[in-house]
């Protein structure tokens, strides 16, 4: 080992107090980061702090071990105080290889933790990642950074000599020695993940007795080697009463549908076709088929939208999702749901475009599409999710607007919000908004598009109700009466209703919620998961004593009645998106206000610093 040697200690280390961490763990996508970054976001948790996460995956589907494009990293901020985002610069990195120190090193701090495994530094790997020299050797990196070079691999293969497993096996475990180290640095509990290792490899102890001590050699590395000083502690952060679990989005937006099942009483089937980053929607539903979960997974997203709009027809709740080049295969489906008018909700989780794009990467470029990416006029209703959590509440009210005025809603999430987590206060499911389901069976006055005086909706009906058989599809039908028309005048008319049926959902959108002072010098305008970064801004900039609010859209199509007012109530408006600025072309349309958008498309969330900054050289802009 090149490390000083370890040394026993009479007395425990120095422990200095701090209000947030942010922490990443990277390596190559066979090193474990993902579980490894996840097990200590439950130990923060489990300590009570406030936490964002930002996973970031490979978009090989196993690319080759120590290139640049097979790094797998894990972010975390957890905090005693609110944390609105995975953090815009790292105070600890670790590195499990060079290609890891290579792609992640800029993000590191002046002065921050760099935790390195010196073995995989070895030419092959140094080569793999463009090195030309071993970086570890550089005393820059020393005087820049707090430099720690730990053998983890020759650690974690002490540990386990014993143990009767291949050399293979036991370098696996490896991720658990980096665990260990980091849950001593930041004095997180290891209960959590000793649990977890128990429960996990219950059926291979051999498995569960290593990585239980190459944790536990991780955590007595950090507290009797000389090259670690001092540990950190971040005290618990004040949050409500009540019971938590950490929260991914697609996880919430499954269990919304869960919770809308169970209100309903209805079934909801679920058709989709495997895609990053929307699978673990149908993985999450596949699991709780005892909530009136039906889940399809199709031979193609054509099939998908179709078998969720049959199911509509019926009498159940039908729901698909994809992400963005998904959604443009089902668009004719979407369609076929507007012109029958029938409650469909869709799951679109954003990824990097066009085409293929950035399959594992975040983006919010969907939105146009999502207003107007169907043929001829196809208005739906527009929803996104602020926050990992927000999206069960999205997911639930998605179907009940779909219901109540049977109409396909469209659910903006994204990559980040997907995957990312956050601690999720369980809410009572009485508190939920109820979901009225009136299916029609009298025949007297029956008419299959007559409609709902408040919210134009038509009756649902099942099929095969004695005397209220009807026609549906995707032809052109009469008002009211349902026979199929190709009168011009019809035509003008339904295609005025159905957008009409979209404005109605307004009546609905509480007033909006403003961040800040109601009048001013800016307000800063956003949507779905660029909420973190953007409050997190504004409040510094209010710290600072500028006269700055921030609005955060759920609801995109219809817009908020109140908006208009309230962007007017500013001398300029700020639009910060991860797209070309889609978002503010509508509201420019729209209010004919003079808004600037801010617009990165890196594949990565929004940093706080960069709004921060478009913010201010806006308001000095103008003064």
């Amino acid at each position: 080992m090149t490390e000083p040697a370890a040394r026993a200690v009479a007395t425990p280390k120095p422990r200095r107090d701090l209000d947030r961490a942010v922490v990443r763990f990277a390596g190559d996508s066979g090193d474990g980061m993902q579980l490894t970054g996840e097990q200590f976001t439950i130990e923060a948790a489990v300590a009570g702090s406030d936490i964002a996460t930002l996973p970031n995956f490979p978009a090989e589907i196993r690319a080759p071990a120590g290139t640049l494009f097979g790094v797998s990293s894990f972010q975390l901020q957890f905090g005693s105080q609110r944390v609105y985002t995975p953090g815009d610069h790292l105070d600890c990195l670790v590195a499990m290889n060079p290609a890891a120190l290579k792609v992640h090193l800029g993000d590191l701090k002046t002065g921050g933790l760099l935790v390195v495994n010196t073995q995989a530094f070895d030419k092959r790997n140094l080569d793999k990642a463009g090195y030309t020299s071993n970086p570890l050797d550089d005393p820059a990196l020393a005087e820049r950074y707090r430099l720690h070079k730990v053998d983890m691999t020759a650690l974690t293969v002490q540990a386990i000599q014993d143990l009767a497993l291949d050399t293979k096996e036991k370098n696996r475990t490896k991720n658990f020695f980096a665990l260990g180290l980091v849950s001593w640095i930041y004095t997180r509990p290891l209960d959590s993940t000793l649990e977890w290792i128990k429960r996990k490899f219950a059926k291979n102890p051999l498995i569960a007795e290593a990585n239980t001590r190459v944790l536990k050699a991780g955590h007595a590395f950090g507290e009797t080697a000389e090259i670690f000083s001092e540990h950190y502690q971040v005290e618990p952060a004040e949050m409500a009463p009540g019971l938590y679990r950490a929260m991914t989005g697609n996880r919430a937006l499954a269990w919304g549908l869960l919770a809308a099942a169970e209100r309903s009483k209805l079934p909801i089937v679920y058709g989709a076709y495997p895609i990053t980053p929307a699978s673990g929607i149908l993985e999450e539903l596949a699991m709780h088929k005892r909530f009136r979960i039906r889940t399809i997974q199709a031979e193609d997203e054509i099939a998908a939208v179709t078998a969720a709009i049959g199911a509509s027809f019926g009498g159940a709740i039908g729901v698909t999702a994809s992400s963005g080049p998904g959604i443009a295969l089902k668009g004719e489906g979407i369609g076929l749901a507007v012109t029958a008018e029938l409650p469909l909700v869709i799951f679109d989780v954003q990824r990097g475009g066009p085409s293929t794009g950035l399959p594992t990467k975040t983006e919010q470029a969907d939105l146009m599409q999502a207003l107007y990416g169907r043929n001829s006029e196809s208005p739906i209703v527009v929803l996104a999710p602020a926050t990992p959590g927000d999206c069960f509440y999205v997911a639930y009210e998605a179907v009940r607007i779909a219901v109540k005025y049977m109409v396909p809603v469209m659910v903006l999430s994204d990559g980040f919000l997907a995957n990312g987590s956050e601690p999720w206060p369980i809410p009572d499911p009485s508190t939920l908004p109820p979901i009225d389901i009136h299916f029609r069976t009298e025949q007297e006055g029956f008419f299959p598009y007559l409609r709902d005086p408040a919210t134009l909706g038509r009756p649902w009906v099942r099929p095969g109700t004695p005397g209220l058989e009807h026609r549906i599809g995707g032809i052109e039908k009469q008002d009211v009466t349902g026979n199929i028309s190709y009168d011009p005048d019809n035509h003008d008319h339904m295609v005025r209703t159905r957008a009409e049926k979209v404005r109605r959902v307004a009546q609905e959108i509480p007033p909006t919620s403003i961040n800040g002072p109601a009048t001013g010098d800016l307000v800063v305008v956003g949507w779905g998961g660029t909420y973190g970064a953007i409050t997190a801004a504004t409040e510094r900039a209010q710290l600072e004593g500028k006269s700055v609010a921030s609005v955060h859209l759920r609801h995109l199509n219809p817009l908020p009645p109140d908006l208009g007012h309230i962007l007017r109530e500013y001398r300029r408006v700020l639009v910060p998106e991860i797209n070309s600025g889609q978002l503010v072309r509508v509201l420019r349309a729209e209010y004919l206000v003079d808004a600037v958008g801010f617009n990165r498309v890196r594949g990565l969330p929004l940093a706080t610093d960069e709004i921060y900054e478009a913010l201010t050289q806006l308001l000095e802009g103008q003064a």
